[in-house]
């Protein structure tokens, strides 16, 4: 370890998926389950801090044994688990949801809209709104990527008019955005948007093919401040795991930060310790170290 941690003072572990703890092939080690549960059983809590829906992750949270609150859509939902107790919420304005199905269009890109519980378009073509409490997945378009995300999280857009929705009485705002495509065309999305929307939003990508688009409010970051203000947990008690770019907020909200040896050049430069690659098993390796599991 390049940084000295006291394993005593440790009180929570918050835990990126894709890329840290998951495998290739989105898989969850059985060492990786041993040694978070045994850190569970210890005292530790155990958080998740996910770009994932609350669904697309709870196969995960449920076989680490996570509970309390969780950290999803990259800190744009805070929910107490089990039971998806939403906490907190913080909305992307429909103006730059609106602004993202515009250049969709224009650059012939897929695009897809997360809509919060109880705000979201009425089923089977009924009018007004849904009292249900789902996030709801839509895009306007059938396609290959449609298909992408549904095979890595599990969810699959519901296909409809985007801006009919976004128009629909009662919406506040939309929980994220996303565009799916080829990192150089996301590139030149991430400047368009830059340049339209500025520091009004928060833009990560947080896969190869995915650009997320959030309020400028939302953060991995700001998630694990509302979780440790909330169970009263100091930040030098906590250590964050996690990969892609969407982590670093987390990083500096935590006491100390962790990332696997395949995790982006930037991200291993901002955190205290790398570890062993997911494909290692780097975070139970690291933990079975730490703690003398």
């Amino acid at each position: 370890m390049s940084i000295q941690i006291d394993p005593k003072k440790i009180k929570a572990l918050v835990l990126d998926l894709d890329g840290t703890v998951l495998g290739p092939g989105k898989v969850l080690s059985g060492r990786c389950i041993r040694a978070v549960k045994a850190c569970k059983q210890r005292g530790l809590g155990l958080f998740i801090a996910t770009g994932r829906a609350i669904e697309a992750a709870e196969f995960y949270r449920l076989l680490l044994g996570a509970e309390g609150p969780m950290i999803y859509f990259n800190g744009a939902v805070v929910a107490e688990m089990p039971g998806e107790k939403i906490i907190r919420t913080t909305l992307l304005s429909t103006e730059a949801v609106l602004f993202g199905v515009d250049l969709a269009s224009e650059m012939e890109v897929y695009y897809q809209v997360f809509f919060p519980p109880g705000e979201h378009p009425g089923r089977n073509g009924e009018s007004g709104w849904s009292g249900d409490q789902r996030i709801v997945l839509m895009a306007e378009r059938n396609g290959p990527e449609r298909e992408m995300y549904y095979d890595h999280t599990g969810m699959r857009a519901e296909l409809g008019g985007l801006r009919e929705a976004l128009s629909r009485p009662g919406l506040t705002g939309c929980v994220k955005s996303m565009f799916l495509a080829e990192p150089e065309i996301l590139a030149g999305l991430r400047q368009r948007l830059d340049e339209r929307l500025g520091k009004s939003v928060y833009i990560a990508q947080t896969q190869r093919n995915f650009l997320e688009i959030m309020d400028a409010k939302v953060s991995k970051g700001q998630g694990l401040r509302l979780v440790m203000e909330r169970l009263s947990i100091r930040p030098e008690e906590v250590i964050a795991f996690g990969d892609e770019e969407n982590d670093l907020p987390m990083f500096e909200a935590a006491g100390f930060s962790a990332a696997p040896a395949n995790a982006k050049d930037s991200v291993k430069a901002a955190a205290d310790i790398v570890i062993g690659s997911n494909a290692e098993d780097g975070v139970a390796a690291f933990l079975e170290e730490l703690f003398g599991l």
